[in-house]
């Protein structure tokens, strides 16, 4: 019975989620869409710009697997969680046998689903359409990428937890997207960054995580410490949530 009412309010919120159109067309369709306009520029597929004589274009695909998870959990989750808070939902749902902690598994099955797909497509995109090599150490590029997703959501119920509101959730998870993605490479790429930035980079979740998926692009595997920093934000960051999330 838990199972099945788990399963359709996933199923419900799924729903609520394609309707809202921000998550699909950000998180899966824009990274996609930016993948494309850098495949088709000339300065991202010359070896010459580039660096360890690959394209920009093959540097920029791990930044975008990194931009789909900040996008999908800090863009999405924060203000749903928030807004149903402020809203009476999670409090109306404790008086249900569907319950509000169901509420929260929804969004994050659905946020973790989605990053998943979107991660997918991105890369095999990358690889049919411009010639992107896939990860050469795939259980390493997918080991970082489970662990990012899960640090990043981790750090999204967080925020969901002490922000009094929806639109203030919606702006700190804004912010916090703006400034992890500048870490991760999105408008600098790591290896163009001054030794300080990239000091600071590499202790921030998605920083770390483009290095390793970087890394296990090339053939490497990651660092032990990346992914164990990856593994202690999600933990941190989860153990923080759950003890501060509030229902009403």
């Amino acid at each position: 019975m838990s199972t099945e009412a788990l399963r359709q309010l996933t199923a419900t919120e799924f729903t609520l989620f394609l309707r809202d159109k921000i998550g699909p067309i950000f998180g899966v369709l824009f990274p996609v869409a930016l993948l494309s306009v850098f495949g088709n520029l000339d300065f991202f597929t010359d070896p010459v710009n580039g660096f360890d004589g690959q394209p920009l274009l093959v540097t920029f695909v791990p930044i975008l697997v990194a931009f789909v998870i900040a996008m999908l959990a800090l863009n999405t989750l924060p203000p749903t969680l928030a807004g149903y808070r402020e809203q009476g939902v999670l409090r109306r749902m404790r008086t249900t046998p569907v319950g509000p902690a169901r509420v929260l598994a929804a969004q994050l099955t659905i946020c973790f689903g989605t990053a998943v797909v979107a991660v997918v497509v991105l890369l095999a995109v990358a690889r049919l359409a411009f010639d992107v090599p896939l990860p050469r150490q795939p259980g390493a590029f997918a080991l970082t990428a489970v662990l990012a997703a899960l640090a990043v959501i981790g750090i999204a119920v967080l925020i969901a937890a002490v922000a009094p509101t929806g639109k203030a959730a919606n702006a700190t998870g804004s912010i916090l997207f703006y400034v992890f993605t500048f870490f991760a490479g999105l408008w600098l790429p790591l290896q163009a960054m001054p030794p300080v930035l990239r000091h600071v980079s590499e202790a921030t979740p998605l920083g770390a995580a483009v290095t390793a998926l970087t890394d296990a692009s090339q053939g490497h595997w990651p660092a032990a410490w990346r992914l164990a920093l990856l593994a202690g934000y999600a933990l941190v960051s989860a153990l923080l949530g759950v003890k501060l999330f509030r229902w009403e």
